[in-house]
């Protein structure tokens, strides 16, 4: 095995939709696993979302996949799935439980076609009386407190990222590699469920403590609004040139270093000196933090802040993230030609990258020769691609469709 490819050899079958389950196999992938990605007729529902094509999320988190599409409601595309699951060591899926039946792929169905198998199974929800109901990333931020405390003008609203999807498939990947690690590893271990709730209890599990802290504390339940809220000086403030910047104030060693780096009035002074009396004065402190930023351009208060020795960073778009000279640093942007467009994807981080450098794949672009991997013959190759089991792809599939410019 060479260095930087640690699951070199093992063999991953996705069967993922969206976000979580091509995660964590984008993760897996770039650890140097082999990853099929397995998709029905109709396409991962991420190739038709931008325009009638692919969007940013196939571009991510496929890139360096294999594909092959399979037809799991016909027999012929189940022996396919029976006969590859047998070849594989890991397969992981987010499915709904009702559709992962139907279809054949939960772990009964994958142990009993390789008894060895490590089986993933993303879901809404763990064992419990709502293990077979349905959930979305923003569901588990409404069910497990985080959105209670990410309020647009009052009204609760979902994160902008789908943060809990992305964590469940870091989680099944944490699960995987302890399943590939045991070599003791029971069919217990190797059954593994990872649950969107769950996983935003875990997320949530610092602020659930904390309040079962404070109610306890105090006699009574006491909640303060977000967390750079309840830090005056920590959130974004806006410069004289109109770019937003962030501020890390966490400390009093933070508050002392910021009032003297913007000549502040309130430097030095007692009634602001601590913490405690900062947040009993939140609204005069925070105005007088907006009031200091607002006097410098971008430039300057960069300048202030960084001699300071505090932390900081302007608040980017997204079109100017990637333009920063960290982020263009070697190694940390993988380079992509897809569909005569060019990307940049950011590379997984940690370390030197074991995931060959494809761009992502057409849906069954690789069909015909999984089949022959398989060991099917050419003309049971061709038989089966006839019957529909198995779909080989085309370029004309999932086109994105044209931008209609103004005259």
């Amino acid at each position: 095995m060479s260095h930087g490819t640690p699951l070199a050899g093992k063999r991953v079958l996705e069967l993922g939709t969206m976000i979580a389950a091509p995660f964590a196999t984008h993760i897996l992938s770039q650890l140097g696993a082999e990853v099929i990605k397995i998709e029905p007729p109709s396409g991962d529902t991420t190739r038709s979302l931008v325009r009638g094509g692919p969007s940013g999320t196939i571009i991510a988190y496929s890139h360096s996949k294999r594909a092959l599409c399979l037809d799991l409601t016909s027999e012929a595309g189940r022996e396919v799935f029976r006969r590859l699951a047998a070849s594989a060591d890991v397969v992981i899926h987010n499915l709904a439980p009702a559709a992962a039946r139907k279809l054949g792929v939960t772990a009964d169905d994958c142990m009993a076609a390789n008894p060895a198998v490590v089986h993933v199974h993303i879901k809404g929800y763990a064992q419990g009386p709502q293990a077979d109901d349905l959930m979305t990333n923003p569901i588990a931020e409404a069910a497990t407190g985080a959105m209670d405390d990410h309020r647009v003008d009052g009204r609760p609203t979902r994160f902008g990222p789908s943060y809990h999807d992305q964590f469940a498939g870091t989680y099944a990947v944490i699960r995987v590699l302890a399943a590939l690690l045991d070599p003791q590893a029971d069919e217990d271990a190797r059954r593994i469920e990872i649950g969107l709730y769950e996983t935003g209890l875990h997320l949530a599990a610092r602020d659930l403590a904390g309040m079962q802290l404070k109610t306890q504390l105090l006699g009574a339940l006491s909640k303060e609004a977000g967390g750079e809220f309840s830090m005056p000086g920590y959130g974004a403030y806006l410069t004289a040139d109109g770019r937003w910047i962030y501020l890390l104030i966490l400390t009093d060693a933070h508050w002392a270093k910021l009032t003297r780096a913007l000549a502040m009035p309130e430097d030095a002074d007692p009634a602001y000196a601590r913490l405690r009396d900062r947040k009993k004065a939140r609204d005069t402190v925070e105005a007088a933090v907006a009031s200091a930023i607002g006097k410098f351009a971008f430039a300057e208060i960069e300048e202030r802040l960084r001699a300071a020795g505090l932390g900081f960073h302007e608040v980017m778009p997204l079109e100017r993230v990637l333009e920063t000279p960290q982020a263009r640093q070697p190694g940390k942007l993988r380079e992509l030609d897809y569909r005569g467009l060019h990307f940049e994807v950011p590379e997984f981080p940690g370390g030197r990258s074991a995931a060959p450098n494809l761009p992502p794949p057409e849906l069954g672009e690789h069909s015909a020769q999984i089949l022959a991997d398989l060991g099917y013959a050419s003309e049971e190759v061709d038989a089966i691609l006839a019957s529909g089991g198995v779909k080989a792809g085309s370029d004309a599939d999932f086109a994105w469709a044209p931008v209609r410019r103004k005259s």
